[in-house]
């Protein structure tokens, strides 16, 4: 690409941003990297780890079990998506009753009452049913098997019934969560021999105030993390930290990129410098596609410090949902080339799909900055990860997926090079697939 350390360069990415699906994708399909013989053998070996993956009950973990038991295309599967996702944050008990009421009662829980391989899917399948049985009015007379459960446990009443919920709702939730401390989830992960980039939840600075604190939030967990870390480790063999930009701004917003540069970018740098000092890898989370380019004018300045010296832990996160990420890879190459510095890259699919669709909607835009089907992310994915393989050593290549035919082909490609990667996941997320 041939980007200078004229920061103005990184707005020509921009002009990709809302490029014709279509288009994209036939070039896509041009520039696959794997051919037949390679794609039927790719495809040949992820259908047996699949297959393994769900024999082995024991690596199954209980978000899992529920999202094959009650997948999101069924009522109950978006009924307890809806709980777990708002429960958290609604205040007031009555409003957590009204929620409850209303996803508990739309769903034939009966339908999935003995259907999972898992004891503890299955015991909470029961015990759904039940609080259906409590929370919903039931007609006179009705031909109830259940209905004397019902009687007797209606005069429990719908307080012990929000707190069981909620109870079972935040078990699934720390499925995700390594430790409600730095210190807890050091100390989990150390005992479970895990590798981990730490993440806080709930970020998103509202105020100056906020950001304040996320930062201190930020910082107490890199020396927490750098601390307990070995000090000749190199920042791909120890634990790191992920840091979201809209956490260190209330305005970080390409249209308020004065003011970005003025409060957000001196955030940043403390937290880096500190980083440095303990050799961690500090991953910048991408965002929503408005705020890419400023990302990346953030993470060039940032790679250009010389108070970092020879710190190579310096990390992007690339979604490959968004039609640029190839383009920000061979970018970011040309970036460690110019500045002498590695980055750490990891290629993601996305979180933000949603949002970005309605903002793309609202706005009137031609298209959307992202792929609109999972095939076409799942192919981008895989030009980003050649492009991404190919640029190592100047990028460290890292791979998040819970895909199985994405995982194998990443492995392939890999392999061919013969360079090293790493593979990611979530927490509490594709524990069978990786053993």
């Amino acid at each position: 690409m041939g980007f200078t350390p004229d920061l103005a360069a990184w707005n020509v990415l921009d002009d990709g941003k809302y490029a014709d699906e279509r288009q994209v994708v036939l070039k896509l399909l041009a520039d696959c990297p794997l051919s037949v013989d390679e794609r039927a053998k790719i495809v040949l070996r992820a259908t047996e780890l699949v297959e393994a993956a769900r024999k082995s009950t024991q690596k199954q973990g209980i978000v899992e079990g529920f999202l094959q038991q009650f997948s999101l295309g069924t009522q109950e599967g978006l009924a307890l998506m809806c709980l777990a996702e708002a429960l958290l944050r609604i205040p007031d008990a009555e409003t957590q009753s009204l929620l409850i009421s209303e996803k508990i009662t739309s769903g034939d829980w009966e339908a999935h009452l003995g259907q999972s391989d898992s004891l503890i899917v299955n015991a909470s399948t029961w015990g759904l049913m039940l609080t259906r049985k409590v929370v919903d009015v039931e007609p006179e007379g009705q031909d109830d098997p259940v209905g004397w459960m019902h009687r007797t446990i209606n005069r429990l009443g719908q307080p012990v019934v929000r707190k069981a919920v909620g109870t079972a709702v935040r078990i699934m939730g720390e499925q995700f969560v390594m430790g409600r401390t730095i210190e807890d989830a050091l100390k989990r992960a150390n005992r479970e021999k895990t590798l981990c980039s730490f993440d806080m939840l709930g970020e998103g600075a509202r105020t100056e105030a906020d950001a304040d604190h996320f930062e201190r939030i930020y910082a107490e967990a890199i020396e927490a993390v750098g601390k307990a870390r070995s000090a000749d480790l190199a920042p791909e063999d120890g634990h790191g930290v992920s840091v979201k930009l809209s956490a260190l701004s209330p305005r970080y917003q390409a249209v308020h990129e004065e003011r970005v540069w003025a409060t957000l970018y001196p955030r940043l740098l403390r937290l880096a410098t500190a980083a440095a000092g303990y050799r961690l890898n500090l991953a910048i989370d991408a965002e929503e596609a408005d705020r890419l380019v400023l990302s990346l004018k953030l993470i060039d300045r940032l790679a250009r410090e010389p108070a970092l010296g020879d710190w190579t832990g310096l990390g992007v996160v690339v979604q490959a949902y968004q039609k640029r990420a190839t383009e920000v890879i061979l970018a970011l190459k040309a970036l460690s080339q110019s500045s002498g510095r590695r980055l750490m890259v990891r290629l993601v699919k996305g979180a933000y799909w949603d949002t970005e669709l309605k903002l793309a909607q609202m706005n009137g835009r031609p298209d959307y900055p992202l792929f609109t089907t999972k095939p076409a992310t799942d192919l981008n994915y895989l030009v980003a990860a050649e492009a991404l393989i190919n640029a190592s050593p100047a990028l460290f290549p890292q791979f998040a997926t819970h895909n199985a035919h994405t995982l194998v082909a990443v492995q392939h490609m890999a392999r061919l090079k013969g360079i090293r990667i790493e593979h990611q996941r979530l927490h509490g997320m594709g524990e069978a697939l990786y053993e």
